[in-house]
């Protein structure tokens, strides 16, 4: 009889390549990439210092820490309406990583952002076990190329 993990299994390798469509807009401001600066203690000008950004950088404006557009992905994700049907025994969902992340383009401050998913590969880790890869894209709006695009694997364990 097959577990839970390996029938979660077949259900998802069919939903496996579909885009799982765009979620919500966020606007990233000055007081989010200095909060972000102080608890990653990474103050470099270009991030915190308008003023010196305006006079130095080649976007003349403060941008966000791509290490923090990255972690805006759990909350960006999460407005992503992806549809996913019902999964018997799943306990619970964690982060195991990334399998490639490339930042393409910064985020100015005040920019929006937004991300999209495509279902990229499923695969039964164990009879309890399954990794879903999305590769998540960091749309700006406005901007003809993404923030980020990240191959992001989360693995599902069933009781």
């Amino acid at each position: 009889m097959a577990t839970n993990g390996e029938l979660a299994y077949e259900t998802l390798k069919a939903l496996e390549g579909r885009d799982e469509g765009s979620g919500d807009w966020f606007v990233v401001d000055q007081a989010l990439i200095d909060a972000f600066a102080d608890v990653t203690r990474d103050h470099q000008f270009i991030h915190v210092d308008p003023e010196k950004a305006a006079e130095l950088s080649p976007w003349k404006v403060t941008i966000a820490h791509g290490f923090l557009t990255l972690s805006m992905l759990t909350h960006l994700s999460a407005t992503i309406r992806a549809d996913l049907p019902p999964l018997s025994g799943l306990v619970m969902g964690l982060n195991y990583g990334f399998d490639r992340v490339r930042f393409i383009n910064p985020v100015k401050v005040g920019s929006s952002i937004r991300a999209s998913s495509v279902l990229s590969a499923v695969e039964l880790k164990d009879p309890a076990a399954v990794h879903l890869t999305r590769t998540m894209t960091v749309e700006i709006d406005g901007e003809s190329k993404p923030a980020l695009v990240a191959d992001w694997v989360v693995r599902l364990v069933f009781a």
